[in-house]
């Protein structure tokens, strides 16, 4: 979208989701006259990101989809976050 006018419309699909879309318009609607356009690019900002992961998420599935891996550099957490559980169960955590 970065080559497009943001719009409330395209804010809201960008968005994904319609409980997102629904507090954006909520913000949006609620906010007095001088602060539309804060609200606006705070949104604005949002939506981007939310474009780009989705974006990047795509990319990453094709590359998986013909290499069968995903790229880039993955570091092995299974120990730690195994010591971490074991931790917190031992402590009485569920």
């Amino acid at each position: 979208m970065s080559d497009q006018s943001w719009t409330i419309e395209s804010i809201c699909e960008a968005l994904g989701t319609p409980a997102l879309s629904q507090r954006f318009l909520g913000e949006i609607n609620r906010a007095p006259a001088h602060e539309l356009l804060t609200v606006f690019a705070k949104w604005q900002t949002i939506a981007a990101g939310v474009s780009a992961a989705a974006a990047r998420g795509r990319a990453l599935e094709r590359e998986e989809a013909a290499t069968g891996e995903i790229p880039g550099d993955w570091v092995d957490m299974t120990d730690r976050v195994q010591r971490e559980a074991a931790a917190a169960r031992g402590r009485g955590a569920a």
